[in-house]
């Protein structure tokens, strides 16, 4: 996964919209509501989450390493490297968050790394620990 914070995911720009998303990928294999209002469309190997008017919320992907600029860091470091890099770094509901990167993951899992837009993060705060 390339990520910019809160910019872009493989150069996909969080000022994406839904209809950007498809007309780019295709239709996807498949598109359900989350429990928190937002609409998923899988395309396997990374995720689109979208709020109801079409607005970009988060990515999804496989990453084995976080490309961060010039910095690689493999998936099984991540959390280390969030910890070390991060002081303001949060856990919720088994997801480490990183408010300077601008991402969620669950440590202990396969290589899933969600990355945020960044009137996400609010959300993400309020959730209970």
């Amino acid at each position: 996964m390339h990520l910019k914070p809160y910019e872009s995911v493989d150069g996909v720009p969080f000022t994406a919209m839904r209809e950007d998303i498809v007309r780019a990928r295709g239709r996807p294999r498949s598109e359900q509501r989350n429990g928190v209002g937002l609409t998923a469309l899988d395309y396997g190997g990374v995720v689109y989450r979208f709020q109801d008017g079409g607005r970009l919320e988060e990515i999804t992907a496989r990453a084995r390493a976080l490309h961060l600029g010039t910095v690689a860091v493999p998936f099984a470091s991540l959390a280390a490297f969030v910890r070390a890099g991060d002081d303001a770094a949060f856990e919720r509901a088994g997801f480490l968050v990183s408010p300077r990167y601008g991402i969620a993951f669950v440590p202990g899992e396969s290589c899933w790394v969600t990355a945020l837009a960044r009137h996400c993060l609010p959300q993400w705060e309020a959730m209970g620990a």
